[in-house]
């Protein structure tokens, strides 16, 4: 019984910090980032308590999913305001874009926009300043 409530704790707290990292994230996150970041704070921290712990935030509806054409899924806090993404070719890291390109106007007459999704490819800043 007490082992149980130790079970608990740790998968709460463990849970709690890898929302806290999803939630601090500057774009959506790989499972393999969320563990590298949350192991920072929880040194102990498996990746197989990661998968559990984002599956169980996706069903809660707590994250939701990003899809990249053929990547890994990435992971972002649900509710967040509408954005778009911009991919790094080369440290392969993904950055919010709280701008959005896409006139809405311009959509042929009798068109009805439900949503959509744009992700921007590219070198981010960080990795440009590094080239130089």
């Amino acid at each position: 019984m007490e082992e149980d409530k130790k079970s608990a704790s740790r998968n709460t707290k463990q849970k709690g910090e890898i929302l806290r990292v999803i939630r601090d994230a500057k774009g959506p996150l790989s499972v393999k980032e969320i563990h590298d970041i949350s192991k920072k704070s929880i040194q102990n921290i498996g990746i197989a308590t990661v998968y559990r712990s984002v599956n169980h935030l996706l069903e809660s509806g707590s994250i939701h999913e990003i899809q990249l054409p053929g990547e890994s899924s990435r992971f972002e806090i649900s509710h967040l305001d509408h954005h778009h993404h911009f991919h790094c070719k080369v440290c392969d890291r993904v950055f919010d874009v709280e701008i959005c390109p896409f006139p809405m106007e311009n959509l042929p007459k009798g068109f009805t926009l439900d949503s959509h999704e744009i992700i921007l490819y590219g070198v981010c800043s960080e990795c440009n300043n590094s080239s130089k």
